[in-house]
């Protein structure tokens, strides 16, 4: 018998707002300790302290077994190797941007994911999500734009350009990661695939201490470690959004973190966003509420065709 329908989707639509708070404001703590913060340290903190937020929640679900059954741990690694790689560029990114732009230029993520599941693993893309993805790649690089500038002789604008270019391969690899989830959703429970990658992306995190890791003051320690906890926290608050209401209808107020970025960016770090950065923002932010659409409308008629050809009793 087929699970029933979701039947709360306010509550699923609050537990999403709430998952993205929880990344944004861990974004934001990662970002005040990255003039001094290593950005492979920041990974482990974050990953690392993830793990025990993870392991209780599995607990209360009495879902332990299930966390920690892998039947493709290669798999798992190299979602993790992909995974790990796109936070740790995206949180050096942070040192370089203001908070609003790294947020608008990760929303690249969600559309090259369609892209790479075409290109990787044969799913079927049309004319109409491919429009979309093209004007939301237009968006993101009217937000890159000012910031192409690697041959200029400002050290500031060539940081800038650096950090740009950071965050917008972060983006790409966060898209590769959701293939290798797209495969591993197969074989493996949502629980496991959430467990291990905290696991992985700790583990790889160390490899990066013969590179300059620091003794961060005991208020970055403390920043930092949050960061892991919330990050726990989120995962767990947006995997349960997901349980309350349909995808279709939550996915769209991923698009609620640049409101959290731009008021944390305002108000604690003191960054003003630029007309360019918000048109980009706002065209990407249109082509990724389409091509959610269009899922759900491409959903709600492959249910029709599967209902209209169920045997009538």
């Amino acid at each position: 018998m087929a699970d029933a329908p979701p039947q709360r989707p306010l509550r699923g639509i609050a537990l999403k707002l709430g998952s993205v708070l929880c990344f944004i404001v861990m974004a934001s703590l990662i970002k005040a300790t990255s003039a001094h913060v290593p950005a492979g340290e920041a990974v482990f903190f974050r990953s690392f302290f993830a793990i025990p937020v993870i392991i209780i929640w599995l607990a209360l679900r009495h879902e332990l077994a299930t966390g920690f059954r892998a039947v493709q741990p290669m798999g798992h690694f190299w979602r993790g190797f992909v995974g790990t790689t796109a936070m740790g560029l995206g949180f050096a990114g942070l040192g370089f941007l203001p908070l609003p732009e790294v947020t608008a230029i990760g929303y690249a993520a969600p559309l090259l994911t369609v892209v790479f599941a075409a290109m990787f693993l044969g799913e079927e893309v049309r004319a109409f999500r491919i429009t979309a993805v093209a004007l939301g790649l237009v968006g993101v690089m009217i937000v890159l734009s000012p910031r192409l500038t690697l041959l200029s002789p400002d050290a500031a604008s060539q940081r800038e350009a650096l950090g740009a270019m950071l965050v917008l391969f972060s983006a790409v690899f966060a898209a590769l990661a959701q293939v290798f989830v797209r495969k591993l959703v197969m074989t493996e429970k949502t629980p496991a695939i959430v467990f291990w990658f905290s696991v992985t992306a700790s583990v790889l995190a160390l490899l990066t201490l013969p590179f300059g890791w620091v003794r961060p003051a005991p208020w970055e320690a403390s920043l930092l470690v949050t960061a892991g906890l919330l990050g726990g926290v989120g995962q767990i608050v947006l995997t349960s959004s997901y349980r309350e209401a349909d995808a279709s209808l939550v996915a769209p107020f991923d698009y609620a973190s640049m409101i959290f970025a731009l008021g944390i960016g305002y108000f604690v770090f003191a960054e003003i966003p630029t007309g360019t950065m918000l048109g980009g923002a706002a065209l990407v932010i249109f082509a990724g509420i389409l091509i959610i659409w269009r899922e759900r409308q491409l959903g709600l008629e492959r249910a029709r065709q599967r209902k209209a050809m169920t045997p009538q009793g």
